[in-house]
């Protein structure tokens, strides 16, 4: 892997800082799957329950979902994920995304991105993980970083009195919804800096005011997301924005 160069995120630092200095929202957007660590929490929790028979699935559960992926839309696959978990507590979901999740010393994440969020919270920025994954599958993973259950931002279902139910809760933060989502929890703050890794993260990075990082670490040999995050870093290039790529 090609090392994410110590002088880069002294860079990113002191442009926080100036940022900041002027002004700046403090409010800061990470994508979570491929921006905070290598895998797709939100297919691992899945397979966890697929696995482990924790929920009612159709006969093919993975084949369903990708019908619904590519034959619906990925917002309708996203979001069955989360319907999934009709009828179970929240305690019970939130329990078994830690056992999918294993300990958290273990997870694939980036060194380079926990030095800048622990620097963001230092200066007083409230930092959000909004991702297309369930917000329940992402939680264990952002507790790495710092970042609270408050401040993921996932597709959801509503819960009431502690039970899931199959309601779709807010937008599906997907692409343009991840932005939605953002906004609709910080009152309409727009971020000053975000990170993502993929075309369904472009409009978050987008939105931010002023710094944008890309990340890119998928191998060759994973060629659909190898090609996505490449063409991303070409676009961060072009627009002047930070990216790494550790391949």
């Amino acid at each position: 892997m090609i090392a994410f160069p110590d002088s880069k995120v002294e860079e990113i630092k002191t442009q926080i800082d100036k940022a900041l200095d002027e002004g700046a929202n403090p409010v800061a957007a990470f994508d979570a799957d491929g921006t905070l660590w290598t895998h797709d929490a939100g297919e691992g929790f899945f397979e966890y329950k697929n696995k482990n028979k924790l929920v009612d699935l159709p006969e093919d559960p993975w084949g369903h979902y990708k019908n619904l992926k590519t034959e619906v839309s990925p917002e309708a696959a996203y979001l069955w994920l989360a319907q999934i978990l009709k009828g179970k507590t929240l305690d019970e979901v939130r329990q078994w995304s830690k056992e999918a999740t294993g300990p958290l010393e273990k997870l694939p994440t980036f060194e380079a991105q926990k030095e800048i969020i622990d620097h963001l919270h230092k200066k007083g920025v409230e930092v959000f993980c909004v991702t297309a994954s369930i917000r329940w599958a992402v939680e264990p993973g952002a507790a790495f970083y710092g970042i609270d259950y408050d401040h993921v931002i996932g597709i959801t279902t509503k819960v009431e009195n502690g039970i899931m139910t199959e309601e779709q809760d807010g937008p599906i933060t997907y692409r343009a919804g991840k932005v939605d989502g953002l906004l609709e929890k910080t009152g309409g703050k727009a971020p000053f800096f975000a990170s993502g890794n993929s075309e369904g993260d472009l409009p978050l990075l987008e939105a931010s005011t002023h710094l944008k990082l890309v990340m890119a670490s998928a191998p060759e040999t994973e060629k659909a997301m190898y090609n996505v995050e490449q063409t991303m870093v070409t676009i961060a290039k072009d627009r002047g924005w930070h990216s790494h790529s550790y391949v």
